[in-house]
């Protein structure tokens, strides 16, 4: 591995020993990989050295950014941690194109918050703000604005990727139209590292929206509340996001923060934004006004006040930290279709019941993505392995069901392997792993991930 050190002339960007543990897993930290280098490149030509360097050895290759992933997506199998978060320059923002040119290490926040300072908006918007875009074009990575806006593949114009060869490769471009061959980016968006290195990013901006409306809709029951998104969707009412949360885990989020909720006798919240031109709004929130209440709804809370909106969305932001704070928790993300949600998480507070371990729901109803904390309490290590896996073979088994699927926005990784591979198709899988071959034979790129064998 010394040969590193003539490809990243730098020596304090390479590390053959005392790699930090955060560099061996993930945000969670509880599944630990080995690796012989940890390497810090800071252009696309430093990629393509070491990943030449790599297939010329043989030698595996794990791309991570932030570490935020929470699937095991970034845990290495031995060989070299290329971290590409010291690659994180703004490098162009072009208002006539309405796109933005940007390294892989640039972290979310930043980028959101420079492209508004020019009354540009860039929607996709993951709850871990301090994600890379890399690593959100890796997972696919969704939000809360997905139901309006769609999710992070959609704000991809084009991508600079290294092969496992090393060789440089260009995808797409900043044209709105392309009808030129095969869209080989979107298959780099979404694959987790296990396809190509990105490198650099073209990415779709829109215009700011002029004004945000928060409204908070309680509900006696979650079946009431879910049923009423069909009905808002429907009406042609746009908006931009759509949350529900019970209120029980409410609860855990007002012990957190401090910050109660209103209407405490609900059982259930719908939580929407709107956004646009303001008048234009004024008229969808008294529409949704009339169309919730028509649909059994407690109350109609809008929160015209910026900072009592900010603060009951953050109680919905803190829910993982909230239930952190009480317990070690297994965070799943499946997504069903959005008139399945109550009957998944019915089948949740089922298996409750019968297992005594408790599940937190919430998630976004616009788009049937069910966030879901598994909460060990106090289980042993044996306990918690083989209840965990026996809990999680029938939740995800309930989702299949039900016409769901495995991930809305985490990605696959290792821990949700076992849930994907079982459920998807020999002959799916095998068209993957043909893509994997043609792009990657030798399997060094993030291998054993995913859909991979």
């Amino acid at each position: 591995m010394r040969e590193l050190y003539d490809i990243i002339r730098d020596k304090d960007r390479v590390l053959l020993e005392n790699i930090p543990e955060a560099a061996l897993s993930d945000t969670l930290g509880r599944r630990r990989g080995t690796a012989q280098a940890l390497v810090y490149p800071l252009s696309t030509e430093e990629v393509s050295a070491v990943m030449r360097f790599a297939w010329e050895n043989r030698i595996p290759v794990t791309p991570r950014g932030a570490g935020t992933n929470l699937v095991g997506s970034t845990v290495p199998g031995g060989g070299i941690i290329l971290d590409l978060s010291r690659m994180n320059r703004i490098l162009d923002i072009d208002p006539a194109t309405f796109t933005a040119t940007v390294e892989p290490g640039v972290l979310l926040k930043d980028f959101q918050a420079r492209v508004e300072s020019l009354g540009l908006f860039y929607p996709p918007d993951p709850g871990e703000k301090a994600s890379t875009l890399g690593g959100n074009i890796s997972t696919n990575a969704g939000g809360m604005r997905a139901v309006k806006y769609g999710v992070t593949r959609d704000y991809v114009r084009g991508l600079t990727v290294v092969l496992a060869n090393g060789d440089v490769v260009e995808l797409g471009s900043r044209n709105v139209k392309d009808a030129s061959g095969l869209d080989l980016r979107q298959l780099v968006i979404g694959s987790e590292g296990t396809l190509a290195v990105i490198t650099r990013c073209l990415l779709r901006l829109v215009g700011k929206p002029e004004y945000s409306l928060t409204a908070l809709v309680p509900f006696a029951g979650l079946e009431d509340g879910i049923r009423t998104v069909p009905a808002i969707l429907q009406a042609g009412l746009n908006p931009t996001a759509v949350e529900f949360v019970e209120r029980s885990v409410v609860e855990l989020g007002e012990r957190f923060t401090g910050i109660s909720y209103p209407c405490p006798q609900a059982a259930a919240y719908i939580l929407l934004t709107f956004d646009g031109h303001k008048n234009d709004i004024e008229d969808r929130v008294e529409r949704v006004r009339e169309l919730v209440l028509a649909h059994g709804a407690l109350d109609f809370i809008p929160l015209g006040d910026p900072a009592r909106a900010a603060e009951i969305w953050s109680v919905r932001g803190c829910l993982v930290k909230a239930v952190e704070a009480i317990s070690e928790q297994e965070p799943v993300d499946i997504v069903v279709p959005i008139d399945k949600i109550a009957d998944f998480v019915s089948y949740v507070h089922e298996v409750e019941q019968e297992t005594g371990i408790r599940m937190v729901a919430f998630g976004h109803a616009g788009d049937g993505n069910v966030h879901l904390c598994v909460m060990r309490g106090e289980r042993s290590d044996e306990e918690w392995s083989t209840e965990l896996a026996s809990c999680m073979k029938r939740i995800y088994g309930e989702a299949f069901r039900l016409g769901g699927l495995t991930s809305g926005e985490h990605g696959i990784g290792l821990s949700k392997r076992p849930y994907y591979l079982s459920h998807a198709s020999d002959v799916e899988l095998a068209m993957q792993r043909r893509i994997k071959n043609a792009l990657d034979e030798r399997h060094i790129l993030n291998d054993h991930k995913s859909y991979l064998a």
